[in-house]
């Protein structure tokens, strides 16, 4: 009965440790009506023409820009380790009577080496029709790492590049007018993608010679790519395996408590009385 009563006691305490936890997850408060309004307000409306002038976008931000068919439109926003980004664009097309033939859209996704990333899922590109409206792309990358061997091309923590550009149309279309919104989320993926390593510092282009005051600044034609998480950068030196790994060792601890009390006996040792 006392060994039941300590195994109850275990498994209380371990709820206990999680559920601080679960608890910090679920109860975290939602966005008011007015923070979604200055959010929006301050949504980027242009877009960089290059990597150099791409301008700064936040995860859960919607940017819009206008431009001509054929420009191509850059924007960058930080991914930390154990995230999975997924990026989605919507173009605008011009008139049906204005065009003359069908248009192929691309959207395509950087690191902070400039290296191509692949998407897991997603339509990546996709043909308009001449008499469709809008053509819609997604991409969603693999989880970014917070370490990787050199040779390796997985997603490392930083500055991702988003590139929105027309690339098979007739010439007589070059120049039309078309309206982008472009968009990022990013989901945590738990300890499960965790790995024993991290690098020194993220990958973000300039970092080490850019002036303070540009990191403030997401103004195309600035260093928009140094910006960062709201919360800072984790370096992937966190993840959920420290909970499991500390309740697992308690609930070893605890087992092992519960063995011995099982296997001591509980009554006294038989008295040999001398010279039996």
């Amino acid at each position: 009965m006392r060994t039941l009563r300590t195994l109850t006691a275990a498994v209380l305490a371990c709820a206990g440790l999680l559920g601080p936890a679960g608890a910090a997850v679920a109860d975290s408060p939602s966005p008011s009506a007015s923070a979604g309004a200055d959010a929006e307000a301050a949504a980027p409306t242009e877009a960089g023409t290059s990597f150099r002038t791409a301008t700064a976008l936040k995860p859960d931000q919607r940017a819009t820009a206008s431009a001509s068919t054929g420009d191509y439109l850059y924007w960058v926003l930080p991914v930390d380790a154990g995230q999975r980004a997924t990026v989605k664009a919507k173009v605008t097309l011009p008139q049906a009577a204005a065009r003359h033939g069908s248009a192929t859209w691309q959207l395509d996704v950087y690191d902070g080496l400039r290296r191509r990333q692949a998407c897991t899922y997603g339509a990546q590109t996709r043909t308009a029709a001449r008499d469709a409206g809008s053509v819609e792309l997604s991409c969603t990358l693999r989880t970014v790492r917070a370490w990787a061997e050199p040779w390796a091309n997985d997603p490392l923590p930083g500055s991702y590049y988003l590139r929105l550009t027309v690339t098979d149309l007739r010439k007589d279309d070059l120049g039309l007018p078309v309206h982008a919104e472009v968009n990022a989320t990013t989901a945590d993926t738990g300890g499960a993608h965790a790995v024993d390593g991290s690098l020194s510092a993220p990958l973000v282009p300039g970092a080490a010679t850019a002036p303070p005051q540009a990191e403030e600044s997401s103004a195309p034609g600035t260093s928009a790519a140094l910006g960062e998480p709201d919360d800072g950068w984790s370096s992937g030196w966190w993840s959920d395996r420290w909970i499991w790994t500390a309740v697992g060792g308690l609930l070893a601890a605890l087992a092992g408590i519960a063995g011995y009390r099982f296997t001591r006996g509980s009554g006294r040792p038989s008295q040999v009385p001398p010279g039996a």
